[in-house]
Order: C-alpha cells, then sequence, then structure tokens
C-alpha cells in the first residue's frame, strides 16, 4: 500500500516517506540498512582516497589530492596541539577520521533530496535516507564510542583508584561523595549525548527544509535550494569541526591525571 493511500495527504505522505528508514527485523535488533550501507560506503571512500595519497605521496610538487589531504592532516594535527594535553599517538588520527567522516556524512544531505531514492525504487527499494547524521542511531553510536574512549583513558591514565577517586571526591570533597557521584556521571553521560543530539539535530533540521523546498512549485525551488545549499555547506562543516573538538577536548580531560 502506498504512503498516499494510508493517509491520503499527498505532502504528509512525501514527508514521511523520506524521513522513513530502510529497515530489517523488529525491536531493538531492528537495523537500518540505509544508515549503516551509506556510513560503511563514506568511512570506506575517506580510508581508501587518504591510503592511496599516503602510498603515493612524493617529496617533489604535490598533486591537488595529495596538497588537499596534507591540509587535511595539518589542520587536525593543530586542533589536536591546541585542545589536546596528554601523549597519545591515537588522539590525531581519530580526530582526522571523526572530521572527515561527520563531514561525509553531512555532505550527504546536499544530494538532492529525490534522486537516490528514485534510483532505489527502480531496483525495488521503497524507502531510502541517504544522510547517515539524520539518524539518531548513526550519531548516537558514534558518540557512544567516544565515551568508551574516555573512559579507557580515565582509566589508563588514572587507574582505578584514582578514577574512582575522582568521581567520588570532585568537585565538592570527599563527604559529600553521593552528591559527586550523582554529578560526575551525569557529567559523563551528558557527553555523548550532548555530542549525538547536537549533530543529529541540526541535520535533521536541514534535511526537512530541503524536503520542503522540494514539495514548493518547481520555479521556485532553485530560488531556495541554491542558497540553503550554500549556507548549509557551513552548517555541514561546523557540525564535523565541533564533533571533533569536542572529542579532543573530552579525551584530554580524560588524559588529566588526579592531583
Amino acid at each position: 500500500m502506498s504512503t498516499e493511500a494510508a493517509s491520503g495527504n499527498p505532502a504528509t505522505d512525501y514527508i514521511i516517506h523520506h524521513l522513513t528508514n530502510l529497515t530489517v527485523g523488529q525491536g531493538f535488533w531492528t537495523f537500518h540498512l540505509d544508515t549503516l550501507f551509506f556510513s560503511s560506503a563514506l568511512g570506506l571512500t575517506f580510508f581508501f582516497l587518504f591510503r592511496k595519497v599516503a602510498v603515493r605521496a612524493t617529496a617533489g610538487v604535490p598533486g591537488g589530492l595529495q596538497n588537499f589531504v596534507e591540509i587535511m592532516v595539518e589542520f587536525a594535527d593543530r586542533q589536536v596541539k591546541d585542545s589536546f594535553h596528554g601523549r597519545s599517538e591515537l588522539i590525531a588520527p581519530l580526530a582526522l577520521t571523526i572530521f572527515c567522516w561527520v563531514f561525509l556524512w553531512n555532505f550527504m544531505d546536499l544530494v538532492p533530496v529525490d534522486l537516490l531514492p528514485l534510483i532505489a525504487s527502480w531496483f525495488g527499494v521503497p524507502y531510502l535516507r541517504v544522510v547517515p547524521s539524520t539518524d539518531m542511531n548513526a550519531t548516537f553510536g558514534l558518540s557512544v564510542s567516544v565515551l568508551l574512549l574516555i573512559v579507557f583513558y580515565s582509566f589508563k591514565i588514572k587507574g582505578p583508584v584514582g578514577y574512582a577517586k575522582e568521581f567520588l571526591t570532585h568537585p565538592f570533597g570527599p563527604y559529600l561523595f553521593p552528591a559527586n557521584l550523582v554529578l560526575n556521571i551525569v557529567e559523563l553521560l551528558a557527553k555523548p549525548l550532548s555530542l549525538s543530539l547536537r549533530l543529529f539535530g541540526n541535520l535533521y533540521a536541514g534535511e526537512m527544509i530541503f524536503i520542503l523546498i522540494a514539495l514548493l512549485p518547481w520555479w521556485i525551488q532553485p530560488l531556495l535550494s541554491w542558497p540553503w545549499a550554500v549556507f548549509h555547506i557551513l552548517i555541514i562543516t561546523l557540525q564535523a569541526f565541533i564533533f571533533m573538538v569536542l572529542t579532543v577536548v573530552y579525551l584530554s580531560m580524560a588524559h588529566e591525571d588526579v592531583h
């Protein structure tokens, strides 16, 4: 049954259709196949592109692609040097990966909203969402990985006793350890929640605006879609940058030893 038959409102059906993921499974074990596919494809694109440049890098006059990759590497390295105060060989590559991967997620929002779903429909695919960062499962999954790294490095640098001491004595002293424990748990959980919800909310809103523009008459669409797309480039870049910087800051805090 088509969505139009379900609601009788073509505009509503159009919006619902574009906001519905291609899923398999039920309940907790529901997988968003389109999110998994595009996230993996974009991640592999980033990996093979940067690996190709690294393998073929030359000390002579670099080409355009090598120049771009070197700029991105220096950009991530500079952000880590400014924000990270510990010692770790993982942080700079992690920052570069997060920025580029999240940017590629967000960049899919600039693909015309009907293009890829239309192509997919030719092969019998009923739903297709092409922007992974408009799926809270993707943004929350990435932020949970950051949370696990925070906990791992906190244990590694401070030790179990030092980490427990920080949880129980900061910021109000040892005599108010119940309040310290509650406050620190809330602070720890707020980090992945803020990372995931900020990215999801901004990109979901951007996707919705593109969908609403697509519902307008064809002669109005270019007048609105092009200015919004130019402005949206700033948004998707800023959101990737914020996710990267906050990740580096959180991991820097995890590397700070207990005094």
